[in-house]
């Protein structure tokens, strides 16, 4: 046996301060070294042992039942070294020498041997601490002893913030209990003999066990049995202390305080540990679901805009021309309700897909996911597509529409023309037939029948004056027929029946001329006054059914050019008034001369000129009808000149608005490009920027509904050209739809710029340096470097080609840039300098893009989440197995997370497979793309 006082001098319960043990900032032989003092004023302190015998006690018993097994009085049950021995086997998962199961001293005394050399061997130097001590059953070397174990099994590898085993314990309660009132742990003693720290540790880690706010600092027994219970039965912890020695010692046993309090740290740390890997599971998947979910919205969105393209094309496509103008003119209203109602909405549907699928990918990228790919049919490409497709088709209906209305204009014209004429040509026909086939010579006197001759010579001249307007009709419904009228057949019907009468006249005429000729020998020659009058009157005659025809005639024209030829042509033809006049009166001082000779030669007239019908009444008549048409002209052409004024003021006022909305948005679309390059200040600085440059140009739509408004008065006017301006409305369309989709595209960029210093860690110093090097070397402000630019630009920022490649200098050969790439870690032929080449341009487009700048320049130093780490993660959820089962997920993650797992994980296929099992190692590399579900 040692005596007393040599313990006091040499005896520590632990490893020297000359030994290995470990613990971050000091030995654990400092600190016991530092407890000598109080440890000798309660070595023989009967409490004191007290409280070491049951703490001690339950803490090895605590180890012991996984063996089934336990001891009842520590200092006898490891006299024979074999409960010691399984002890340190259970402790530290490691087998011992084969115990000596001899009866003898002897035996006892190598079995204790063999435990303390296995802790000597744990770099633990045990001092004045023998064998034989234990076997004779000394309370106090195996109380020892035991504290040694504590020490080096259960508190040395406790280290917070490097500090020693009994700060980094001290400091973990500190933090724990830190939020709750009462509570100010300094130490193992006296800060927990109230309770209320054993409390606020259970609360802090399992608050439904714990009615904290209940406790009461006057009631400590109360408090201190409520800790132990609860950590009895909920925790697994036995009880190792009893709540009146604490209370009735003036200074709990810091050592069983400490023992007591690491087997909470340890069950809460395992806890905590798989706290740790939960949380890393449902960022993962939390990662996962949000983009699934954009990916169906992006599915959605496009089936619905393809959906809305395939509906429409077949519609712009429908060239099926209509009957009327009114028909036609609707068709037109339809179209322009699309373009103002319609397709605005879908504009800004595509634009935000384009958005979100570059957002998609951005989060994918920085999440270490694989891209997304649509489905088929549905890439942002088949979608541009379609678009293309939709306009082209809304180009050529509009065309084809405006082309219809000016044919079915121009056959509304042709048709009414075509009636007029042929009605005046029937009136005129009317009886022509009667008179021709009239067999009057055969009774005739013989000044009959020189009128008669003289009659028919008329009626051939006028005859042949009107072979003119028989062959305008004709060729009047050859146009109808041409341009497709829809009452063609009619028209066809009526022309041929003229023509017909006309060749049947023709005949009629013939006949009459060889009976009348034959006739002629036996007449006396015809009174030549008449005849003159007939042949001059007959002409004349139907020179006013001409000019009078002419005075009704419809007219249609597009520009003030057109009624200013037609209304000069009109005063030509006034011009022409007065030389008429003065023909008749010569025409009718004809007359009156015949009446005067024969009045004056007493020779009775029988009725009328017998050589024409048109006699002085008609024409006065008819040189009245024309006298009363002239001023109606005047009015029709002045009234069409007013339309083509107000048709020409639309002109100009649309051109007027047109010549500056088209420069605005042109010059808005070059600012975008060069604010997308020029830009300064924080990424969130350009995009509050960016974004109230958008609500300027969002603020300008009025002016662009103004000139809607005035292509539509254009429209409406049957205006198709427009001389003083080079903008047309879909010129306009096109450039605004253009200049929204820029700066919405120039706003995204910036975002995931935004997205991409955040979760790649690059300071905002670096990302103004990427964007300078980047503009410099854009040269064309294009957004892009070529092959060359991107060289010189890594350059730039700090690499160089020359001495210790660390030197700047502005450009650069495929040799140095390979030898840069080197110095930074890669191993470069020219297969890998391909390879790198493909990472910053994909498409192989001979462009590297800012986004992809960025990409390369941080790649190398992102901190992201990988499939090992999930893995490693569900292991610590799953208890170290090869497979988690639903119940696990559904204990250890939210219901929805949890959810998830379960639905994708495929069952489990290894030998130690249980019912239920299912596989989250093949679940987590799916999740990065490796390998499919």
């Amino acid at each position: 046996m040692v005596d007393y006082h040599a313990a006091n001098q040499s005896y520590q319960y632990g490893p020297s301060s000359a030994g290995n043990g470990a613990g971050g900032g000091g030995s654990m032989g400092d600190y016991m070294a530092q407890e000598d003092d109080w440890d000798r004023d309660l070595l023989l302190d009967p409490a004191w042992e007290k409280q070491q015998r049951k703490t001690f006690t339950a803490w090895c018993n605590s180890h012991l039942r996984k063996a089934g097994t336990q001891i009842e009085n520590i200092d006898e049950d490891f006299r024979d070294g074999l409960k010691l021995m399984l002890l340190l086997e259970v402790i530290s998962g490691e087998r011992l020498p084969k115990p000596e199961r001899g009866k003898m001293r002897v035996h006892k005394i190598n079995n204790v041997n063999k435990a303390l050399d296995f802790i000597a061997s744990k770099g633990v130097k045990l001092v004045s601490i023998g064998a034989e001590e234990i076997v004779d059953g000394n309370a106090k070397m195996t109380l020892g002893m035991i504290w040694t174990i504590i020490l080096r099994f259960a508190i040395q590898d406790i280290s917070v913030e490097e500090t020693s085993a009994k700060e980094g314990l001290l400091l973990w309660c500190q933090r724990k209990t830190a939020p709750y009132k009462n509570v100010n742990v300094q130490n193992f003693h006296i800060s927990w003999k109230d309770g209320l720290a054993f409390n606020a540790l259970i609360h802090r880690h399992r608050p439904e066990l714990i009615e904290y706010d209940k406790l009461r600092k006057d009631d400590p027994v109360t408090n201190l049995n409520n800790a132990f219970e609860v950590a009895e039965k909920y925790l697994d912890i036995p009880k190792m202390l009893d709540a009146e020695d604490i209370v009735g010692t003036l200074r709990p046993d810091e050592k069983a305080i400490m023992t007591y309090v690491s087997c909470f740290y340890h069950a809460f740390s395992g806890a905590q540990k798989a706290e740790t890997a939960a949380n890393r599971i449902c960022k993962v998947l939390a990662v996962n679901q949000e983009n699934e979910h954009l990916m169906e919205d992006y599915e959605k969105l496009a089936s619905d805009l393809l959906e809305w393209i395939r509906r429409t094309i077949p519609w712009l496509e429908d060239r099926v021309p209509q009957k009327t103008i009114q028909e036609m003119q609707q068709k037109l209203e339809d179209f322009r309700d699309y373009r103002r109602v319609h397709k605005p909405p879908k504009v800004q549907e595509k634009c935000q897909l384009e958005i979100n699928f570059n957002t998609l990918q951005t989060k994918l990228r920085l999440s270490n996911r694989p891209a997304f790919m649509p489905s088929e049919g549905k890439m942002v490409s088949d979608i541009n597509n379609g678009w293309q497709h939709l306009e082209q088709a809304e180009k050529g209906y509009e065309e084809w529409l405006l082309n219809e209305i000016r044919r079915l204009e121009r056959l509304d014209h042709l048709a009414e023309k075509f009636r007029q004429k042929a009605s005046i040509h029937e009136a005129w026909t009317d009886g022509k037939e009667a008179m021709l086939k009239h067999r009057d010579y055969e009774t005739a006197t013989l000044s009959d029948i020189k009128a008669l001759i003289r009659k028919h010579e008329a009626f051939e001249s006028d005859l042949a004056a009107h072979q003119d307007r028989v062959e305008q009709i004709a060729a009047i419904a050859q146009e109808l027929n041409e341009l497709d009228y829809y009452d063609s057949h009619n028209v066809n019907t009526r022309c041929q029946k003229i023509c017909d009468q006309w060749d049947a006249l023709g005949s009629l005429t013939h006949s009459r001329r060889e009976a009348l000729e034959k006739t002629e020998k036996q007449l006396e020659a015809i009174d030549q006054l008449h005849l003159e009058y007939a042949k001059r009157a007959a002409p004349f005659n139907n020179w006013m059914e001409s000019a009078m025809e002419d005075l009704q005639d419809m007219f249609i024209v597009h520009t003030i050019e057109e009624i200013e030829g037609l209304i000069s042509a009109h005063d030509q033809f006034k011009s022409t008034l007065p030389d008429a006049d003065r023909e008749r009166e010569a025409i009718l001082a004809i007359h009156k001369e015949a009446q005067r000779i024969a009045e004056s030669n007493h020779i009775k007239l029988s009725g009328s000129n017998p050589y024409t019908t048109v006699t002085p009444q008609i024409i006065n008549s008819k040189w009245e009808k024309v006298q009363q048409l002239v001023p109606k002209r005047d009015h029709a052409l002045l009234e069409e000149q007013s339309k083509q004024q107000s048709n020409e003021h639309l002109r100009r006022q649309f051109a007027s608005q047109a010549n500056v909305v088209g420069p605005w948005i042109q010059t808005k679309m070059e600012e975008i490009g060069r604010i997308s390059i020029e830009m300064n200040g924080t990424l969130e600085d350009q995009l509050s920027h960016l974004k109230q440059y958008e609500r300027s140009i969002v603020d300008y739509k009025p002016n662009l509904d103004l000139l809607e408004q005035q292509h539509q008065l254009i429209q409406e006017a049957l205006i198709f050209d427009n001389k003083h301006t080079n903008y047309t409305m879909e010129h306009i369309r096109v450039g605004w739809e253009q200049l929204l989709t820029t700066i919405a595209r120039t706003i995204n960029e910036v975002e995931n710029q935004i997205l991409t210093r955040d979760a790649k860690g690059i300071s905002q110093e670096q990302m103004q340096e990427f964007r300078a090097s980047f503009n410099h070397f854009d040269k064309d402000h294009g957004g892009a470097l070529g092959p060359e630019e991107f060289k010189a630009c890594l350059i730039s920022l700090g690499y160089d080609v020359e001495n210790d490649r660390q030197k700047q200098t502005g450009s650069m050969d495929s040799d140095d840039f390979r030898a840069l790439l080197i110095s930074t870690g890669y191993s470069l032929g020219d297969a890998e300098f391909n390879r790198i080449m493909s990472l910053v341009d994909p498409n192989h487009s001979g462009l590297v893009t800012f986004q992809a700048f960025i990409d390369f320049m941080s790649r190398e130093t992102t901190d992201t989440d990988t499939a090992d780490q999930v893995i490693a993660s569900f292991k610590v959820l799953a208890g170290d197995k090869n497979f988690i089962t639903a119940e696990e997920l559904r204990r250890e993650l939210p219901p929805d997370q949890a959810e998830y797992c379960i639905a994708r994980m495929a069952p489990y296929q290894g030998p130690d497979a249980v019912p239920g099992a299912l596989d989250y190692k093949s679940f987590s590399t799916a999740l990065y793309g490796e390998s499919d579900l």
